[in-house]
């Protein structure tokens, strides 16, 4: 669905030089914990879509009451979710959807089927049913951790990014298809507006410190992580102006998702399918 423009990544090797190396240390900051790993009292997993969406799901929870959320469940996918939070010692209290997707179904009323007390959640721009309707600076809590909803139209009306923080501090931004490692989310339907996500990414995600971890929704280049500093620096389309991002956008030409006329009726219903 969100389709990025080619920068090569640059890692530690010999042809980076010095200082690019350096600027992108600085950037990362520490580095991320490993699958299941909690650090500062929190635990991020990152879940794929093995049906061919290159979906990410995120599991997010407190390390401290084990308290937990999914950000993008897929539809097919829910059983291994809840077996690695089982795993984990994880109890799932939120499905959050960052919009109403294009190219997958959400999991959430399957997942219900299977944990009736899992309460979903989207934001009430998206005109999508769900438990809970997110506004605009609303928080959802999962034990001593906290994500704030953010909107972030431009994708579509109703994107969210979900901003973690572990004491007070921003550490990880959930971008959904707003900002992905080196491109953004297409912006041709869907209520689609470029110019909006365009100031949704510089007013709001960027705003975020750089050290700010950035885990988008989509990656088709095998990349799962980034970081606000490196996207500020270094994503080819939003380095751009704001004319020249709008023409970018404009010229894409991409055919439209395989799944969109199923996948967009069953999650305004919360992946209910007709």
């Amino acid at each position: 669905l969100a389709q990025d423009l080619d920068l090569r990544f640059f890692t530690r090797c010999a042809e980076c030089g010095p200082v690019r190396d350096w600027v992108l240390g600085q950037l990362r900051g520490a580095e991320p914990a490993a699958p299941g790993g909690a650090a500062g009292g929190y635990v991020v997993e990152q879940l794929f879509d093995t049906q061919g969406s290159s979906t990410f799901t995120y599991l997010v929870g407190c390390a401290e009451t084990k308290e937990a959320l999914l950000v993008d469940p897929v539809l097919g996918m829910q059983e291994r979710d809840l077996a690695r939070s089982d795993e984990l010692g994880l109890k799932v209290r939120y499905l959050v959807n960052t919009h109403c997707h294009a190219d997958h179904i959400t999991s959430g009323s399957a997942m219900k089927k299977l944990r009736p007390d899992v309460k979903t959640a989207i934001s009430a721009a998206s005109g999508a049913a769900a438990d809970i309707k997110l506004a605009d600076g609303d928080k959802l809590e999962v034990g001593r951790c906290a994500l704030d909803a953010v909107a972030t139209p431009g994708h579509t009306d109703g994107c969210m990014t979900f901003v973690l923080r572990a004491e007070g501090e921003p550490v990880a931004a959930f971008t959904g298809d707003t900002l992905l490692i080196r491109g953004c989310g297409r912006t041709d339907f869907q209520q689609g507006d470029s110019g909006k996500l365009y100031d949704s990414v510089h007013e709001r995600i960027f705003a975020l410190p750089d050290a700010t971890k950035v885990y988008p929704g989509h990656d088709y280049k095998g990349r799962n992580v980034s970081t606000v500093g490196e996207e500020r620096l270094f994503n080819p389309r939003l380095t751009k102006g704001k004319e020249e991002f709008e023409r970018i956008m404009r010229e894409l030409n991409l055919p439209y998702p395989k799944l969109i006329d199923a996948a967009v009726p069953a999650n305004m219903a919360c992946g209910v399918q007709e």
